[in-house]
């Protein structure tokens, strides 16, 4: 075991510059994947062990690289996973009509100093959320034992190096397959959706169909069995249940099922779905306040005592950053915050009432957004951040900001709700980013504790990841809305196709409610009723300790396009089928890692090839720039099932082969 590894070296590498520049770059191509994965499917997935993998690929060029070193890499990039889930709640403001683009400053303010109020909102929790709180944060234990394999701290040995190029060649193998996957959809030899529709009854009509994305197979694998079973459970409520019966009781016989089907599904089962989520979030929000509070109190006294004993009388793995540069700093990010407000309500109906909505939105996001981090943190441990249901939470800031503003600003708007509902979703914007990469510090810091690092040099990476990630947000979000453009949308891209952005466009449609009046208070209270019934069943499930019936991956099905709801389920059940079988061998949790890998590997490729696709629309100006066989090509559809079903099968058999 080499000094430049070992737990008790005296020779410490972690902080370094091409640490932080390569944890940069990742974090880039990361957060450009995660954004276009989000619009498309409504969630975003954690990036820290891909970019561990990375880290210790490109750093093993370097003699003296440590795991410290890895880990300050892969809390840079974590951000990447973090930060693109603001994208829940901002092209909402496209979709009301109050953007017709993405002012990158303006965007990256809202991203950049939210997130970084996050980072510092979380500090005071760390010691009663992760070092001392029994929470198994599988994200963060996963990243660790990845570094610890991959840096040599069980021993720099051949084994260890051929365990890190595996990790490799899984991400890229992976990212080409989906590539290769995505373009040959683009051109049109596959098919990119397969469904079937049919009639019933007197008017009846119901159907089901797929997206043929290798992305989200990969992301139902991340996802896990129970999430996978609860969209499962929504997609038959939807389609198997609520489609049917209202169709039939609103028969339209002029449409075609298609029509017929998807109609119902828009204009109802939506806000019933709605619904569900809405009951579901206050439920977990409910369940998880003592603990919070709690953990809360505990923070503050163990600060306490740790600012009487003076910061030199801190053991090196206790250093966070320092109380009062955290008071500061969070104090500061009022400021721009405060700035980027004042400026959006300027020129428009709200402007004589800047100064009090700006100081309600400041208290606001100062009071709620402590709260939400702490929220954030728990479920994170709990949960993990990929599975933490931080759409929940942007529903409820929605809610309490659409309130506020329409209390202080209903006159002023002279009967039009869009600048109220725009200013509502502002406000949760910043929200929402201090949910998330409070989300995802804690995950990074459980990592640091695990690998002995050193817990304010994590701090300072995630701000540096927080900045870049933001930085990447409102290029990738304005090309991606002149290319495609957003279901619901006044303007629609070139493309014709509108990415559903399915969470921003229920946040904007909940804020249109509350401010407007809009919603149909009864679909959304069978919703209610739904998802009371579906926590009841989950908790008797709990009990029994093996079972669990997610109610947010309930309502979340629901709500969701079938095409989109469909190819995550089968991810989640193919990957459970596939961890069964590996589980088997002597070597199963190197195989496992390894399948989880590969499948973060075709979100990658495919996310990055819609991404560049989307730049050469609008390039071209053409819809499908790469098109070479007609719309209607009769074998599309076959031949996309067939490829689809023998690369995923392909990937999983190389996978467990090379376990050992």
């Amino acid at each position: 075991m080499t000094a430049a590894v070992t737990a008790g070296s005296t020779k410490r590498v972690e902080l370094t510059v091409r640490g932080v520049i390569l944890g940069i770059l990742i974090t880039l191509v990361f957060t450009a994947a995660n954004v276009y994965l989000g619009l498309k499917v409504g969630l975003t997935v954690a990036t820290s062990i891909p970019a561990a993998i990375i880290s210790m690929a490109v750093l093993r060029l370097f003699k003296d690289a440590t795991i410290w070193e890895n880990n300050i890499v892969q809390t840079v990039a974590s951000a990447a996973g973090a930060m693109a889930s603001v994208i829940f709640v901002l092209p909402g403001l496209v979709i009301v009509g109050a953007w017709t683009g993405f002012p990158f400053w303006t965007t990256f303010l809202l991203c950049a100093i939210g997130g970084v109020l996050g980072v510092m909102y979380t500090v005071p929790l760390r010691r009663a959320l992760v070092t001392q709180s029994d929470l198994p944060y599988p994200e963060g234990v996963a990243a660790a034992e990845v570094l610890k394999v991959g840096s040599g701290m069980r021993g720099d040995t051949p084994e260890a190096a051929a365990d890190s190029r595996r990790g490799l060649t899984a991400i890229v193998l992976g990212t080409a397959a989906s590539a290769l996957y995505a373009a040959a959809v683009g051109t049109r030899a596959l098919a990119g959706e397969v469904a079937g529709y049919f009639r019933f009854g007197a008017g009846g009509a119901t159907g089901i169909g797929a997206s043929m994305s290798l992305a989200l197979l990969g992301a139902g694998h991340l996802m896990g069995i129970a999430v996978g079973l609860a969209m499962l459970t929504g997609l038959i409520l939807s389609w198997g249940v609520l489609v049917p019966v209202l169709t039939t009781m609103y028969p339209d016989m002029a449409a075609s099922a298609s029509d017929a089907a998807h109609a119902i599904w828009t204009g109802k089962v939506r806000f019933i779905g709605a619904g569900a989520i809405g009951i579901s979030a206050i439920w977990t929000l409910a369940k998880l306040a003592g603990p919070v509070w709690g953990g809360l109190a505990t923070a503050i006294a163990a600060q306490g005592k740790r600012s009487t004993g003076g910061g030199a009388a801190l053991e090196r793995a206790e250093q966070d950053i320092p109380i009062g540069v955290v008071a500061l700093v969070s104090a500061g990010c009022l400021v721009p915050i405060g700035f980027v407000i004042a400026h959006f309500l300027q020129g428009g109906p709200l402007a004589p009432l800047t100064l009090p909505l700006t100081a309600a939105a400041l208290a606001y996001i100062a009071v709620a957004g402590f709260a939400i981090a702490g929220v954030c943190g728990y479920m994170a441990g709990l949960a993990g951040s990929s599975n933490s249901p931080v759409s929940g939470l942007a529903i409820l800031a929605v809610l309490g900001a659409a309130l506020i503003v329409g209390a202080i600003g209903a006159g002023a708007a002279m009967g039009d709700p869009k600048p109220l509902v725009a200013f509502a979703l502002l406000v949760t914007g910043v929200l929402l980013a201090v949910a998330v990469s409070a989300n995802d510090n804690l995950q990074d810091l459980k990592t640091g504790q695990l690998v002995d690092a050193t817990p304010w040099r994590q701090q300072a990476a995630l701000v540096v990841g927080v900045i870049a990630g933001s930085a990447m947000i409102a290029p990738v979000l304005e090309l991606l809305n002149r290319s495609n453009g957003f279901a619901g949308s006044p303007m629609h891209g070139i493309s014709g196709d509108p990415l559903p952005a399915p969470q921003a466009t229920l946040i904007s449609t909940i804020a249109k409610g509350v401010v407007g009046g809009q919603l149909d208070w009864g679909l959304i209270g069978i919703g209610v009723v739904v998802g009371m019934g579906l926590i009841a069943i989950d908790e008797a499930l709990r009990r029994t300790k093996r079972y669990s019936l997610p109610p947010l991956g309930v309502g979340m099905a629901i709500y969701l396009p079938a095409t989109l709801t469909l190819p995550v389920v089968i991810g989640a059940v193919a990957g459970w089928l596939y961890n069964r079988r590996v589980a088997r061998h002597p070597d199963g949790e190197a195989a496992q890692r390894l399948g989880v890998l590969v499948v973060s590997g075709l979100i990658v490729g495919e996310s990055l090839f819609n991404v560049a696709l989307s730049g050469l629309i609008v390039l071209t100006n053409k819809g499908a720039p790469l098109g070479l066989f007609p719309e209607d090509f009769a074998f599309g559809s076959v031949l996309a099932v067939a490829a689809y079903l023998a690369v995923g099968a392909g990937l999983y058999a190389w996978a467990g082969r090379r376990r050992a």
